[in-house]
């Protein structure tokens, strides 16, 4: 087992022959085992050079070679759930040598992506996704008259959403031939992993035990009594050792709980299940960080690192690069205290989050007041209608979600919550860009889609105080509220510990200029602060996106020869078309210039690059406004070196 993460390329001998053309399925027993060994090995490497995901891709080193030695891929299909534990996969088939680049810009996705290869065949990064794409696969075949052998993998948090009941159900009616592999890395389905347990799966696994079972049914079929004893024995059996009976009533073929680690266990049952008809359900269970020591100890802590930087010499060695400074405090965190000291305050308060509570900021909380809080697990309309729910009946519910999740509770947010005005409260984390994470976590659209909602008011704070304040002023709010932020650190405002209510719908001017007024929403305002200094433009912290600050765009449109609107989510229909729909119902005609995210998905790469590429730094403000403004208002342009030294 290793216990710290290597330092320098590990010796990879196998690994390089799969990456020279060597097919994985000419591999004996021993070589496979020595390559799960090379595997974690190299993962750890080059998962410490880049930074990324790897505690859940440790834990499938093993299932990722079985199924890659047992399947014809990419013939056969692999469906992965979520994504996290697909860095094995990436290594086996053609990208290790480009591992190193992953979440980089322009480098591998962090995520299965369709277009990076052809072994990708489900993009993915929300979960409980793979059953659902791995069915219509399988269904996909069946109408083409295709030989094709379709896996979905999904793992134990991934199974409690409600689309993978859904799929789980719908496939044990229509039975197409499919496998789905359930990854049980927290003891969350079942605690049956005994020799007992193993043993019977080996049996169940077995073609002849199959053969058996079907000859053996054929027979007693024939005399009911009997029959319906042996179906009540077997199922007894069965519930005696692993929880398969759900499975079982739902119309699936169980087979399980296995060691996710005993390779040559699996190779056996994932060979034994490959011919079978209909669709199998194999439990396996396996451990997140499998053969890295602290990450076996952490799971949480270590699904993910960031790059480890490389020290000299000494016992420093490999250990994450030490923080020059403090560490800014993040938005997550301004949440989770302000969380707290709400809660101390009002009895009603009640924190809801879908899976999220660690990248909430909710842990403090969640061991404060357990009887308040409520994880209802990957099922996020579900969420938002508990909420609905418990503020019908008094209750002030608070529900923590990332941007990108709130889409999938949509319908909720306006039947359940909007249409009956309900004091719910949504902090909305991660909004805008998310940087390495890409495309699938981007908050990019919550501006527009909650902005058409009628009831809904939305905030979207500059800093960490008026995150602290506006979540307060949302809170005491009666109706529905939410506030949106982003990933990652704030500027460094102070916080005040006091909580003040803001006046919703009322905006600060924090800069006076002539010719050109920047409305900024949300954190872009320090890039707008910087185009401002640069421009001799008006500055204003908008605060609120629903509803505006009228009667102050409304002067600023009469006064100024050009708006522009700044803000970290989409243009269509975001923020600025909010203050375009204002001026063309008031008949006002002054230019406008919207800047945000365009009608594209924004590829990873940092925070930092993602702002710069699409213009929304302060350099790329000022060139946008100086593109816009007529010839005869042209602005001297200004050095990208001035700003720079303006923002440091």
């Amino acid at each position: 087992m290793l216990s710290k993460i290597p330092a320098t390329l590990p010796h990879t001998p196998l690994l390089s022959a799969i990456d020279q053309g060597r097919p994985l399925r000419e591999f004996d027993e021993e070589e496979l085992l020595s390559l799960s060994e090379e595997m974690r090995a190299y993962l750890l490497y080059t998962v410490g050079q880049s930074g990324g995901h790897f505690g859940a891709g440790l834990g499938v080193v093993e299932l990722t070679i079985a199924l890659h030695t047992i399947y014809n891929t990419p013939h056969d299909r692999i469906v992965w759930d979520v994504g996290h534990q697909t860095y094995p996969h990436k290594i086996l088939t053609g990208r290790m040598q480009q591992m190193h680049s992953i979440r980089q810009s322009g480098g591998l996705s962090g995520f299965p992506k369709r277009s990076e290869s052809e072994y990708d065949s489900f993009g993915v990064g929300h979960s409980s996704t793979s059953i659902s794409a791995a069915m219509g696969m399988a269904l996909a075949a069946q109408q083409q008259g295709i030989e094709r052998k379709v896996v979905a993998v999904i793992g134990d948090g991934a199974i409690t959403g409600g689309m993978a009941i859904e799929a789980l159900a719908h496939a044990g009616h229509v039975r197409p031939n499919m496998l789905c592999i359930l990854n049980d890395n927290q003891m969350s389905i079942g605690h049956n992993v005994g020799g007992l347990a193993t043993y019977f799966a080996k049996i169940w696994a077995s073609k002849t035990y199959i053969a058996l079972r079907k000859g053996t049914k054929n027979l007693l079929s024939r005399i009911k009594p009997a029959w319906e004893l042996a179906k009540r024995t077997e199922e007894h059996m069965k519930g005696m050792v692993a929880p398969g009976t759900l499975f079982e009533e739902l119309g699936w073929h169980y087979i399980g709980p296995l060691d996710g680690h005993d390779l040559p266990q699996l190779l056996q049952t994932l060979e034994n299940m490959k011919d079978l008809e209909g669709p199998q359900f194999l439990h396996i269970r396996t451990m997140k960080g499998k053969g890295f020591a602290p990450a076996e100890a952490d799971p949480v802590g270590y699904h993910a690192i960031n790059k480890i930087e490389a020290v000299p010499k000494g016992p420093q060695q490999n250990q994450l690069a030490p923080s020059p400074s403090p560490k800014k405090l993040k938005y997550q965190d301004v949440f989770g205290r302000w969380l707290c000291d709400t809660a101390a305050l009002d009895q009603r308060l009640i924190g809801l989050t879908p899976a999220m509570c660690e990248g909430s900021g909710m842990v403090e909380f969640a061991k404060q007041y357990p009887q308040r809080f409520y994880d209802v697990a990957i099922a996020e309309q579900h969420c938002v209608t508990l909420a609905a729910g418990m503020a019908c009946d008094g209750l002030k519910p608070v529900v923590a979600i990332y941007s990108t999740f709130l889409q999938r509770g949509y319908d909720q947010l306006i039947h359940d919550v909007a249409l009956q005005n309900l004091d719910v409260t949504f902090a909305i984390d991660r909004a805008g860009l998310v940087g390495q994470d890409g495309p699938t976590h981007h908050g990019a659209f919550d501006l527009s889609y909650m902005r058409c909602i009628p009831n809904m008011v939305i905030g979207a704070p500059s800093d960490e105080n008026e995150c602290r304040q506006m979540l307060y002023t949302a809170f005491d709010y009666t109706g529905p509220a939410a506030i949106r932020y982003p990933r990652g650190n704030g500027p460094g405002a102070l916080i005040a510990h006091e909580m003040t209510a803001l006046e919703i719908g009322k905006a600060v001017t924090v800069r006076e200029g002539q010719q050109v007024a920047i409305l900024a929403f949300g954190t872009v305002l320090a890039a707008s602060v910087e185009a401002g200094e640069a421009l001799d433009a008006t500055v204003v912290d908008m605060r609120w996106v629903k509803p505006l600050d009228e009667e102050l765009i409304m002067a600023l449109a009469a006064s100024c020869e050009l708006l522009v609107t700044v803000e970290d989510n989409a243009v269509a229909g975001g923020a600025g078309s909010g203050v375009h729909e204002l001026l063309a119902r008031h008949h006002v005609d002054t230019p406008c210039l919207h800047l945000g995210l365009p009608d594209s998905f924004v590829e990873h790469a940092s925070q930092e690059e993602q702002m710069a590429v699409l213009g929304l730094d302060g350099e790329g403000i000022v060139r946008s406004v100086q593109q816009a403004l007529p010839a005869r208002m042209k602005i001297a342009p200004v050095e990208a070196a001035v700003l720079t030294q303006k923002s440091s």
